[in-house]
Parts: C-alpha cells; structure tokens; sequence
C-alpha cells in the first residue's frame, strides 16, 4: 500500500519535484549534459529537477508515490530501448537522460493533445487560470493547435460539438443533451467538484488514500469511462465519507477541484506564511491574498507539524474573521442589565482602568485578576500575566488550560521534569506500538491523526482505551489490536493494571530503569502494583475491561518495539487526571519508551496555544518557564525586568476566582480571549460568580457567552491580523504573521499594553518581537528564540538555548529533565461523583471534527452544515428503556443542572455511558457537569457525571430563560445615543 512521504526540499524551495525525496548511497547521472548527484532510489524526474530541469508532469507530485499514468513525462535513456517515464525510472550510476529531444517533444505534444481533446477551451474565463498544471504543461510542451475534431466527450452538455461550455450553452438544444456529461457537484460548501474538466489523473484519489487516509475516493469505470467518484452513485461530496480536508483540492492540477472562494473572487497574487490557530497540532499555512483579501488558506508544504497537510478547520474555516457578528469598536456599561454603547479607545480604557483601580482601592489589590487564552499568542499571554504581576501586583492569573492540561503540567512536571511532551510529531513514523488514551485524533487532531494512519497501515499496533468506539478504533484499513472500553473515571486502575502486567510478568527494561530512573523508588512503586488487587482480573468489575484484553495490550506495549503513548483530555479531565497522567509516565519509563525518536509520552493538546500559554507563566503559582513564584531568586529575574516586586504568595486558579466572587472579595476580571461561561464547569455557578463582580473586561472577537456578564468589551484581533507565536504540542515555536491589517485598530498585545498603561504602567513595546526578545531574556528554555532566529530556521522545538541552539525534537535522550526519572505511586480513588438510582448513566464529553472548542469560530463558518447542534449519543439498549427514539429530543439532568437536546442511537457509546460535544451554547452542555475537579490542579471532571435521560418536547425553560437573558446583554444602542 502505498503512502505519504514527507517531500524534502532547500529552505523555501516550494517547487513540486514530481517524486518524492529518498535517502541512500549516492549515484551520480548526466541529465541534458548535466551531472547530477542523487540518492539511490530517486526517480529520474526528481533528479532533473534537482538539476533544474523540470520535466513536464501532470499525474505526479513529491507527496505522493510515483504512479506512471499520464505519460508527459517521458525521457530518452542512452542504451535503453523506448521512452520510459521518468516518474517511476530510478537512477543508475552513469546513466545519461535526455529530456528534450524531437521524438521526446512530439510524444509529449502527441500526449497533451489527447488531454486537451476531452477538455472544455474556457481557459480564459476558468477559475484556475493562471493556477493550472494543465494549462502550464501545455504551453512547456509547446502545444499551439488540437487536430482532432469534437466527438465523444465529458466537457459538452449540448452534445452538439462545442468547443467550450460557453458555447455549449449557446447552442444547448431543446430536446439534446450529451450523456456522458455530468454536471458540476457544488454540495460542499468550501469546494466544487467539475467532472467535466477532469483528466482522470488520480492525483485526488492517492492523496486521499496516502495523505488523508480516508479512502473516500475513487476511480470508476474502465477506459474513456473512468470517472472520479465520490463513493456510490447516490453520493455527493457533501454526503459522501470526504471529511474535508482539502487534500484532493491542493492535488488537482486542473479547476476539477476548484476553492469556491477562488471562483468567487479569483487567484490570488500574494502569500503570507502563517499558523493556524485551531488545535494543538500548530500546521503551517499560506495564506494566499488578492491585496489585503484573503482568498484561500494553503498548507505549507515546509511546516514540520503538518508536512503540506491540512484539516477541514485550518483549511477552510477562516471566514469567521469577517462575520457580521465580529465586534470592532470597544465598547461599556455600568450594568450587565444595561444595553452596551460604543465607545472611543480611550473612553473605553479609562473606564476599564478606573473601574480596576477602584476595586483595589476598596477591596485590596488581590481582588481583581486575568485569565489568558490558549488561542492567543505566547506575547499576548505572556503580557497579560505580566499585567497580573506588574500591574495588579498580584498573582491572580489563570488559563484556559486550566481546564483541559493542567494535570499534564503537574504529573509530567513530577515525573520527568518537565512539563510537556516528550516527541515531534515526526516521531511517529519510528513507532511500533502506539496507545491512544482519552483522546480521540481523527476530530480533534486530524492532520497528526493522518500521519499516526499512515504509520499503522504499514503496520505498526494500535491500543486504544477509551470508553467510545472512536473512529480510530476502526476505519478504512485500520484496526485497533486492542479497545479497552473502560467505565469512564476508572483511568488510573487501568493504567495501573497494565503495569502490574509488565512487572510481574517481568516485562519491564530494567537496564534502562537502572541507569536512567531513581533505582529505590522503582522498587517502592513496583512492590505497590505488584500487589494482587492491583491485577487486571481484580479491577475488571471496577473497569469492565475484560482482563485478557487487559493483559494483551500491556505485553503488546511492552513488548512490541517503539512504544508511544498519546493521550488527550479523556485523561487529564478527571478527578484523578495528574495520577493518570503519572501513570503514563511510569508506563513509559518501565518500558524504556521514553528518550528516542519512535517512543514517548505525548499529551495532544486541545488548542492552538495550550503549551504556550502554560510555558509563558499564566498558572497562578508559577512564573515563565514553569518557576515557582515563591523562588526569591526567580522573582529577582522579573522584578529586575520589569522594575517592580512581585507578591511572593501564588494567586488564585479560576475556580478560586468564581468562589471568591461569590463570597464577595474577588471584584474584577480582565479575560481575554476565553468564553468561561461556555466553556467551564457548572454553568450555574460560572454565572454567579461573573453576576458577582463589580468589573469584568471581555477582550475577544465577539459577544461571547461571559460578556452578557461583562461591564467593559474589547474588541480582538484574529490571528490573521497579528504578529506572534504559538507553541504546539510538540514544544514546537511557530510564527504567527500579519496578514492583514486589525479590523479593529489593534493587535491583542498592544490592547493589554494600552489597559496596563492607562493603569498607571509605562509599557514601550512597539513590535511583537520585542516581547519575545523579553521572555527570552528572562526563561532559561526559551533564550535561544528570537523572531530572527524562526525566520531563518522557520520553527523550533523548546528548549532552545546555548545547550540546545537548535531546539529539542526528542526530550530526556541522556537523562531526564529532573536528572533521574521518577515512580510515583497511583492508588486510584473513586470519584465522588457516583451513579445512583435518580442518575444511573455516565456521561463523557468531547469534540467532533468540523467543531472546535466552545465553537465561537467554527459555528460562524460553513463548518455548521456537518455539525448545526450538539447530539446526544446513546446506547439503543439504553434508549429503549426510557422510550427514546432516533432523532428525539431528550433531558440532560445531572445533580448540577439539565438541558435538552436531540438523541442518536448509538453503539460507539456501551450500555450505561452517553457522550455529547460542548460546541453550541443553545445546548451549555456544561450547565449539567459539576464542580468536581483533579486533586491537584483543579482541572474540572467534565469526563465523569452522572446523569438521566428522559423524553422532552424541545428546549427547557433554562434554555429558554438563558437565550432570552443573552439577548437583552448582547443589546447595543444605535450610535446616535
């Protein structure tokens, strides 16, 4: 089977080498009277290429294997018979190629003439002029006339011999049409799909299967017949298994695959390299303009997270940069029960400034606080804590991962050292044996999920423990060797079993846990997991994983090579997630998986800016870099800074925030960027903590949910309209460039440095790159970066320093971070939030691919036509019992609250257990989970709640109450008032 290859390439060298790169002994060739040195296996188109003769091509490109079909790229060999083509021709030493001869061009002309003879002339008025590998290739192989006259083709719907559509239409008779014409598929909304102007190169369909891995395309019929097809006959693109991506569209060498924003607006002339800001995996884009019109996003064929891949979000889901609801003048009001009024900046920030600076006045200088965003950049981040610390002068400063990988921070932070992960996202090509715990990468991480596809066609061993039948478990031409279905909230007995496996069964590597862990703790954590009732047959009534599932998985893992482990938020949002977490990481270390490239603990992160935003200080008890704020010689580094002294007593974690609200002594909130009242737990009581304080300052994009409680609004600026970085989940430090000019007058950071200055801070920073030349200086793992240095290497993996000048793919490869690796014993502990007889049912929470987080983005693009509301899935045995039936609408009740929502019936979900997304407010899934939260990081339990359903007629009075409530806080009064 054949797969994706990572295209190799001189820096910002973007042409298409036909083949892919290859790596083996040298051979030295003479192409067109050029010697040209090459690996062994290269094809002898992509060796021109590296001569710069490029050989006319149309069925092949260097992400894709060589597949021979077109026939343009034909070249004469000196003693060889015939014209082989150079796509699927490897080198040879010695050997002498011609690519321009007589016979060469005539064949070549000969070849194109045929293509265009069943392909419509419309050239001048085709949305891929001037963007078209068929219209180039025509002019390099010098093509001027066609000689064959019309008969059979796919390109006229008159039938009538017409030469180009538009003259089809012309002539389209009453009573006449072309059978073999078929009529442009514009169902997706991002793409159409023109067979008419198809070659039937197959370039779409090997990208689908090589690089997506989906399989949802592919060639039917035999001969002048064949055809693209987008599953069966009643398929379209829209309802067919395509998820998107846009691989087919990047592929096609003609307008068949054509962005309708192309259409719409026409090619683009210029290109600005950026990184998305969606999940954690951080791909590279180009965004393409017409001025300052962004007209399509492409991926960046150099991007070391993406490779020149995309997902349907990064891809296509932009356009809510310039959605009517985007908020751009700033705007206040004394009241939450008051209409806002558009205000000047000015107006705005000294009422923001003056409103802060009196609730510390009155109440002392802990009283207000911030919360940072994942979404936004490491500059913005790191000046919004600095706000915290150099302004407020206190250490009330929290981030949205907060709620998603706080635990990640602590249990890996305890274990190795460090807090992040351990690989590149390359790494996986070297693995033998991957578990996936909690996570779900096919929707919430599609791009890496490709990759990890690839590996496990090609034969590499799947684990997944998760309680859902993802897709990952089981899709085209890929099965899990092993789904332990556990009951949710039992993360840490399962872990803890599978290490039991592996020590009594002695599977463990104990050279590596002698030279590189600490030897006597081993034997402590061993002694605890050896013990019987940690066996899989002794917590198999607890789990409900059956212990010979159990047993196999940890002997695969143990045993079977390269082991990595990936695991998203289905681990950390526990009440048990930092023990899960340190779990993993005592999986990793009795295995030796942990300090090569093919191995590893690799947390999925679920934003853009996750890691980034951890590494930049906004957790209230440390400072950049993960440094306790309590160290006096940390504080020194920052206080010489930034010229103030910093409170040595860590501030308080978001759940502290809305407690103290509602107790009365936390006033004011500057949030930027993070939609608490949507996204965190226990709706009812995010809203009395909001309701609660005299000040809250909104600084984001739209009215989001927390601004109905908000008394200042600042409008923000998309990551299309700034400069910057993020951090993906590989430790990798990526730009983020200007691509436009902020719609609203201001990039993120300046509005913070504005706020920090009105009150009372003497801020000068008037670039970007600036802010990060400062968290250079002052965080020893990231004082290697600067913009410079990104522009030169395009990206880089922290840290990055004089021990590391070039970054970090691969942690602990010596020894680990915190010198000796540590065991840590994992005693699991039921959560308190139990089943009983009024909530017999778990539910667990999740995303869905066409979705992102509380969907502030993605429900304001195209993307709601796959996904318009948040469903509820359920057992059919369970729906059975309480009368509900496809499509019904249901209650959501839990001890915390209910909503209501339509059902599916379901198998992926088992008996018991019920799973839903959180990506629509009309739903405020999170109003049903509870204050329940990890021992030491107070990351919320969303995984584990026990609920009921029962049959209702529609939205509940809360709903109802809840949009009407929003509506009257989104009001905004006419600008005349």
């Amino acid at each position: 089977m054949k797969d994706f290859i990572i295209p190799q390439f001189p820096p910002g060298d973007d042409r298409d080498m036909g083949t892919p790169a290859k790596t083996g002994a040298p051979v030295t060739l003479t192409v067109d009277g050029f010697p040209v040195t090459v690996p062994e296996g290269t094809s002898v188109m992509r060796a021109a290429a590296e001569a710069g003769i490029m050989v006319p091509k149309l069925c092949a490109s260097d992400n894709l294997e060589a597949f021979g079909s077109c026939r343009l790229c034909v070249v004469e060999i000196e003693g060889r018979r015939g014209t082989p083509a150079s796509c699927t021709t490897p080198v040879a030493e010695g050997m002498v190629v011609h690519t321009q001869t007589s016979k060469i061009n005539r064949l070549r002309k000969g070849v194109m003439e045929l293509y265009i003879s069943d392909h419509p002339l419309d050239c001048l008025t085709c949305a891929a002029n001037g963007d078209c590998e068929l219209q180039d290739a025509a002019g390099q192989v010098g093509l001027r006339d066609v000689r064959y006259t019309p008969g059979d083709n796919h390109f006229d719907p008159s039938g009538t011999g017409a030469r180009s559509q538009s003259e089809a239409r012309l002539r389209m008779p009453v009573d006449h049409a072309n059978p073999r014409y078929v009529p442009k598929d514009e169902s997706n909304p991002y793409f159409t799909f023109d067979p008419s102007k198809c070659i039937v190169c197959s370039r779409c369909v090997r990208a689908c299967e090589e690089v997506q891995g989906t399989f949802a395309l592919t060639i039917e019929g035999r001969g002048f017949d064949s055809k693209v097809s987008a599953g069966t006959a009643a398929d379209d693109f829209l309802t067919s298994d395509c998820v998107s991506c846009g691989a087919c569209v990047q592929a096609c060498p003609t307008a068949t695959l054509q962005e309708k924003s192309v259409i719409e607006l026409g090619t683009p002339e210029r290109s600005v390299i950026t990184t998305c800001a969606y999940c954690g995996v951080g791909c590279s884009f180009k965004a393409e303009l017409n001025g300052d019109q962004l007209v399509r996003m492409v991926p960046y064929k150099h991007g070391k997270a993406n490779r020149g891949h995309s997902c349907v979000k990064g891809r296509f889901a932009y356009g809510y940069a310039n959605h009517k609801d985007r908020i751009l003048k700033p705007m206040i009001r004394e009241n939450i029960a008051d209409p806002w009024r558009e205000v000047e900046w000015d107006e705005a920030l000294k009422f923001a400034a003056d409103r802060m600076k009196g609730l510390q006045d009155k109440h002392g200088r802990r009283s207000i606080g911030v919360i940072t965003s994942s979404r936004c950049t490491n500059e913005e981040t790191y000046l919004v804590q600095k706000l915290a610390r150099g302004v407020f002068l206190n250490n009330n400063t929290d981030t949205c991962a907060r709620v998603c990988h706080s635990p990640t921070g602590y249990g890996l932070g305890k274990t190795f050292g460090t807090s992040a992960g351990t690989q590149d996202f390359d790494s996986v090509e070297k693995t033998d044996v991957v578990v996936i715990i909690g996570a779900n990468p096919t929707d919430g991480h599609p791009v890496f999920a490709s990759r990890l596809k690839k590996r496990l066609r090609q034969g590499a061993k799947l684990i997944v423990v998760d309680p859902r039948r993802t897709d990952i478990v089981r899709s085209a031409h890929v099965e899990a060797a092993h789904h332990l279905s556990l009951r949710p909230g039992t993360n840490v007995a399962v872990v803890t079993a599978m290490a039991h496996v592996i020590v009594t069964e002695g599977l463990m590597d104990e050279a590596y846990i002698r030279e590189r862990c600490d030897w006597d703790e081993f034997q402590h954590y061993a002694e605890f997991v050896s013990q019987d009732r940690h066996s899989p047959e002794a917590v198999e009534a607890l789990t409900q994983v059956p212990a010979k599932d159990l047993r196999e998985a940890a002997r695969l893992y143990a045993t079977g090579g390269n082991g990595a482990i990936y695991y998203g938020l289905g681990v950390t949002e526990h009440s048990q997630g930092s023990t899960t977490v340190m779990g993993i990481a005592n999986l990793a270390m009795l295995t030796g998986n942990v300090g090569r490239e093919g191995v590893g603990v690799n947390p999925l992160r679920g934003q853009n800016n996750v890691q980034g935003s951890c590494d930049m200080g906004s957790f209230p008890h440390e400072l950049p870099g993960y440094r306790h704020v309590k160290l006096p010689d940390v504080r020194a580094i920052f206080e010489k800074a930034w010229g103030v002294e910093i409170d040595p007593e860590p501030g308080l974690r978001i759940p502290n925030m809305l407690d103290a609200a509602v107790e009365g002594t936390f006033k004011g909130l500057y949030c930027q960027g993070e939609d608490i009242l949507q996204s965190d737990p226990d709706t009812h009581h995010v809203a009395a903590g909001l309701k609660a304080m005299e000040c809250v300052i909104v600084h984001d994009l739209f009215l989001n949910e927390t601004a109905n409680y908000a008394h200042v609004f600042l409008p923000g600026s998309s990551f299309l309209e700034k400069e910057g970085t993020f951090t993906n989940a590989e430790r990798r430090i990526n730009r983020v460039r200007k691509v436009m000019a902020p719609l609203n007058g201001y990039e993120d950071w300046e509005v913070t440095q504005l706020l920090a200055n009105a009150m009372g801070a003497s801020w000068h920073y008037t670039h970007a790159s600036q802010i990060m030349d400062e968290i250079a200086a002052t965080t020893p793992s990231f004082s290697g970066v600067s913009f410079d240095m990104l522009e030169e290497k395009g990206s880089v993996q922290w840290p990055c320093n004089e021990d590391a000048p070039d970054g970090t793919p691969t942690m602990h490869v010596d020894h680990f971070v915190s010198g000796k690796g540590h065991f840590i014993v994992t005693e699991y502990l039921a959560t308190d939030e139990r089943t009983g007889p009024r909530f017999p049912l778990l539910l667990t929470t999740g995303r869905i691919l066409s979705q992102y987080n509380v969907g502030a983005q993605t429900r304001r693009t195209e993307n709601v036509i796959w996904h318009p509301e948040d469903i509820l899935e359920i057992h059919p045995h369970d729906a059975e019992q309480r009368g509900v039936n496809e499509g019904d609408w249901v209650r959501l009740a839990s001890r915390s609250g209910e909503t209501t929502l339509r059902a599916t019936l379901t198998d992926r979900v088992a008996p018991g257990v019920v799973y839903t997304t959180f990506h629509h407010p009309a739903t405020q899934a999170n109003v049903v989970t509870t204050d329940f939260s990890d021992w030491a990081t107070n990351c919320p339990e969303y995984k584990v709640t026990a609920v009921q359903i029962s049959p209702s007629n529609g939205p509940s009075d809360w709903q109802e109450d809840y949009a009407q409530q929003a509506e009257m806080a989104r009001r905004i009064l006419p600008a005349a008032e």
